[in-house]
């Protein structure tokens, strides 16, 4: 579904990400983690195009993302924004179709009701302007926006960072429903790695714009991976034995 091949992106003499080589499954849902600066989100960014690999390539279908036009690019691929970015004077229906309207695609009837449903959120918000949502109703639009031209891929960059722990919770759980539901490939971009062992199938670690694990949940909490993906994993263990000490 998804490949990196030997995608770099360098900025000056600093590379962000530096000689990847990822391949995604249909139906993955995979977790991109590391310490800030590790690359995950330019990494991320390079499969729409938002960042332009210096060298290598991103095969989506087999097809060299460089060489798709825009337009079936964005009805391939649902982007989730940490910073939401919906129009601030545009009412929330007009937000979600913004996508298909500008890409020439039909809008039928009664799509924004099926969208905001799919997000669990109730149609009578159509109408409303996103500064009259909450964050969790705000991003949950944007989830409802990064689907509406029925994408096989899902992107998601740091969704919940600004969200508070219960949002947070909740809206990622709706996430992983949606990608069971939809038959997504999905890749998430998080700094939490209870996040990516809870929600995802599969983590890999970036530090320094290369990949230094690549395992899935289970392998991880077992100890595998190396220094650097245990020492993301140490800290939501170490926070489960505080809590626990707490309880005595």
């Amino acid at each position: 579904m998804l490949r990196f091949d030997g995608v770099s992106k360098t900025y000056g003499d600093s590379a962000a990400v530096d000689g990847v080589t990822l391949d995604f499954a249909p139906g993955a849902f995979v977790a991109l983690v590391g310490a800030s600066g590790s690359g995950k989100s330019t990494l991320l960014r390079t499969v729409n195009r938002l960042a332009e690999p210096t060298a290598g390539r991103v095969l989506l279908d087999e097809q060299d993302v460089a060489a798709l036009p825009s337009v079936a690019l964005r009805r391939q691929v649902g982007f989730v924004f940490q910073a939401i970015g919906l129009f601030p004077h545009l009412t929330v229906a007009e937000n979600i179709t913004i996508g298909p309207r500008i890409q020439g695609m039909p809008i039928a009837a009664g799509r924004v009701a099926e969208l905001l449903d799919l997000v669990q959120l109730p149609a009578e918000l159509a109408t409303r302007m996103p500064a009259q949502l909450s964050g969790g109703q705000q991003q949950r639009v944007g989830i409802a926006r990064a689907l509406a031209t029925s994408p096989p891929l899902l992107l998601l960059d740091e969704p919940f960072g600004a969200l508070d722990p219960v949002t947070r919770d909740a809206l990622g759980r709706q996430v992983r429903a949606l990608h069971d539901e939809l038959a997504l490939t999905t890749v998430l971009v998080t700094h939490d790695m209870a996040e990516a062992l809870l929600l995802c199938d599969r983590v890999v670690v970036l530090d320094r714009g290369r990949v230094v694990a690549d395992e899935t949940p289970a392998s991880l909490l077992d100890g595998a991976g190396g220094p650097k993906a245990q020492a993301l994993v140490a800290v939501p263990r170490d926070q489960a034995r505080r809590l626990a000490g707490v309880q005595q």
